[in-house]
């Protein structure tokens, strides 16, 4: 879009990683914008040309008003479809709600401790009165989180690896014998990727591989 004359507002949070190796791809049509009011401050040199991207573990909830802020900014304002804005970091936080029902409950959240999702996810938790605690490994779990705890909720980060998760898993269940343990499937995740367009040429073009003759 930037060869098209288009100026590029990044919905995020400037110091995140992914929005900081985004703006590098092209820093001068690009601007941060982190919350509503930031949004009265952008100057483009072309109102009808306008388009914004969003960091990807920003939830709907958490893009909703800048967005609406910039599309009344700028009527004409292009964007991506709304789930294409991270579906994974949604449902992770309509997953926590729906887990941190049952009281008392204790949460653990597994991510790196600069995860602005996770963080979220962890803030989600604690306002529904939750005693939520992030983890970027099991030797962070502390056995007393676990007294007059009759439920706990083990759930991720959009980023985190699943091993690690499963390896979380059995820590927690080591320690104690819980009655029911449950895998909540709260939203069902079928959102595929397709590979770059350069990609699938470039596979296309390579020569098949030779057989190997016995």
């Amino acid at each position: 879009m930037p060869r098209e004359g288009y100026s590029l507002i990044l919905i995020g949070h400037r110091d995140h990683d992914e929005v900081i190796g985004t703006l590098g791809e092209a820093p001068t049509v690009t601007q941060v914008v982190g919350s509503p009011s930031e949004v009265d401050s952008v100057i483009v040199p072309d109102p009808n040309r306008v388009a914004y991207l969003t960091q990807t573990t920003l939830s709907l909830d958490e893009t909703r008003d800048i967005i609406a802020a910039l599309r009344k900014k700028f009527p004409n304002i292009k964007g991506p479809a709304a789930q294409d804005i991270c579906y994974a970091t949604e449902n992770r936080q309509v997953a926590v709600k729906h887990a941190s029902l049952p009281m008392p409950t204790c949460c653990w959240l597994w991510d790196s401790d600069n995860s602005s999702n996770s963080k979220r996810l962890v803030e989600v938790a604690r306002a529904l009165r939750t005693d939520a605690h992030l983890i970027d490994n099991d030797r962070d779990i502390r056995p007393e989180w676990l007294t007059g705890v009759k439920t706990v909720a083990l759930t991720a980060g959009a980023s985190a690896p699943e091993h690690l998760v499963e390896r979380s898993g059995e820590v927690i269940w080591g320690p104690r014998v819980f009655d029911n343990i449950q895998e909540l499937e709260i939203m069902p995740e079928n959102v595929r990727f397709g590979l770059p367009p350069e990609i699938v040429e470039a596979i296309a073009a390579a020569p098949a591989s030779a057989a190997v003759e016995p």
